[in-house]
């Protein structure tokens, strides 16, 4: 598909104001929202991701795509991160145009958008994490958040839980004031508290939150036990113990 078959998609798909008002109030660091519903936009980024061969350049339409897409909308950032999710070529071109898109990432609905549907990082677990860990020092917040929530989409596993503990436990957070940082904080308690499902590693997690070494300031850390209050995946024995444990 070329960009301006794309955008003539987008304008077809934009739905009432009411809709457009709703995602704003939600979502107020985003990018000017035209009010696109998610389920179209995956649907019109797997169309981009299908388009092979572009004659001109022999490059396929996705990659082209991802070059040529101007941004300059929280749909068009959501197209650039669903088709980076769902492109399936070599994993180091694919993490080129991860690279480049993560800077500009500045609101909570992109940033999980890309984590979620990058599910070629469960294939190529070492590469991605080596990419990850570029990022682990970061003090920008949506580059703090993209750690957490890959870590916490991808990396809950056996192989990488202790790793996937140690970075959350180092990952910055700007504590000046609760508001600072929000996004990053929220997505470090979110990986935590998904990590305490009976499902996952609910043992690992009760030992990272009462260990002494647990480095998550107050906000983030009362922030993860309540969303483990508030988790039905979570059992009520872990959560009446992780309320004692509430600073």
């Amino acid at each position: 598909m070329t960009l301006k078959e794309v955008e003539g998609e987008l304008k077809s798909l934009v739905q009432n104001d009411n809709y457009k008002k709703f995602n704003s109030s939600i979502n107020p660091t985003a990018s000017p929202i035209l009010g696109v519903r998610t389920p179209h936009l995956r649907t019109l980024a797997k169309k981009i991701v299908k388009d092979n061969t572009n004659e001109q350049n022999k490059k396929p339409g996705w990659q082209i795509f991802l070059e040529q897409n101007p941004l300059t909308t929280f749909e068009h950032q959501a197209l650039q991160a669903m088709v980076i999710g769902y492109a399936r070529a070599d994993i180091n071109l694919i993490l080129n145009y991860l690279k480049d898109f993560i800077p500009h990432i500045h609101d909570w609905a992109v940033n999980d958008i890309l984590c979620q549907t990058f599910k070629i990082a469960q294939k190529h677990q070492k590469t991605v994490w080596d990419f990850l860990m570029e990022y682990k020092d970061s003090h920008k917040e949506f580059e703090v958040r993209v750690v957490a929530v890959m870590l916490m989409t991808h990396f809950l596993n056996d192989t990488y839980i202790e790793r996937v503990f140690e970075v959350l436990n180092n990952l910055y957070t700007d504590t000046s004031t609760d508001n600072a940082s929000y996004y990053a904080k929220m997505g470090i308690a979110w990986a935590v508290a998904t990590a305490a499902c009976e499902a996952k590693f609910p043992r690992h997690t009760y030992e990272f939150m009462k260990s002494p070494s647990n480095k998550l300031d107050s906000w983030t850390y009362n922030k993860a036990i309540q969303k483990m209050q508030e988790s039905f995946r979570v059992s009520p024995e872990l959560k009446a113990k992780m309320k004692l444990l509430k600073k």
